[in-house]
């Protein structure tokens, strides 16, 4: 009979609550992660909780499905439901996701990141008499969506973006203009002038650096900056 060998991990957590804290502060927490239930970083901030039930941070579907628990990990933004703690080192640093007014501890305003998403209007417009059946796409055009359609809104693409923090109240952000292409590209979507238009203001398409930071952090694999380069691509071509 094998027993698994004892690893203790120590966790330095961002806290901050703005009903009794004058300043932001870190805590350091220590576990043994084979005691753990489950193997991800997010079970080991429940663990936390369980002990210190004042933490705060977001989760719901722990299966990297719906993007409430993003957050810098060891300088680098990702999920905790996705990220294993085998593959993390023995002291892990958890911030808030960089660029977004803080709420308490892990848990950041997400309403300017989704203010700006609105701006794309994300959803399909068309003109056209609606058709007795479904509006259809050929499977060549139904592909121009793949690596488009995946994004689940976690906002650790956008959080990493420098151009964000610079103006968040006026660029859209990797996320946003991603989901704009997402329309533009789309066959059955017959708006694409007047979204191309909406976006040739300097806070959209125009403020990316193409650093790629928002590429390198989706959990997803999407890459915002090619979207953002066919936009402009589209614009050029119009």
């Amino acid at each position: 009979m094998t027993t698994q060998q004892s690893r203790l991990m120590t966790f330095s957590i961002y806290r901050f609550d703005p009903a009794i804290d004058k300043k932001p502060r870190m805590q350091d927490y220590q576990f043994d992660i084979e005691t753990i239930k489950g193997k991800m970083l997010l079970n080991a901030l429940e663990a936390i909780k369980e002990k210190n039930p004042s933490l705060s941070f977001r989760r719901s579907c722990g299966e990297g499905v719906c993007g409430s628990d993003g957050m810098n990990i060891n300088g680098k933004n990702g999920l905790a439901c996705v990220t294993r703690l085998h593959d993390l080192p023995n002291r892990v640093v958890l911030m808030p996701l960089p660029g977004f007014p803080v709420v308490r501890d892990l848990i950041v305003d997400m309403e300017p990141f989704f203010e700006q998403y609105k701006r794309v209007k994300p959803f399909l417009q068309n003109t056209e008499k609606m058709p007795e059946k479904e509006r259809l796409q050929s499977p060549e055009e139904r592909a121009k969506l793949d690596g488009l359609y995946e994004c689940i809104l976690c906002a650790c693409c956008t959080s990493s973006c420098p151009s964000y923090w610079w103006n968040p109240d006026k660029f859209v952000g990797p996320a946003g203009l991603l989901n704009a292409y997402r329309f533009v590209a789309d066959s059955r979507d017959t708006q694409k002038s007047e979204r191309l238009d909406a976006l040739k203001d300097p806070f959209s398409v125009f403020r990316c650096r193409s650093i790629m930071n928002c590429a390198s952090v989706c959990p997803k694999g999407l890459n915002p900056t090619e979207a953002i380069s066919r936009l402009r691509q589209e614009m050029i071509a119009e």
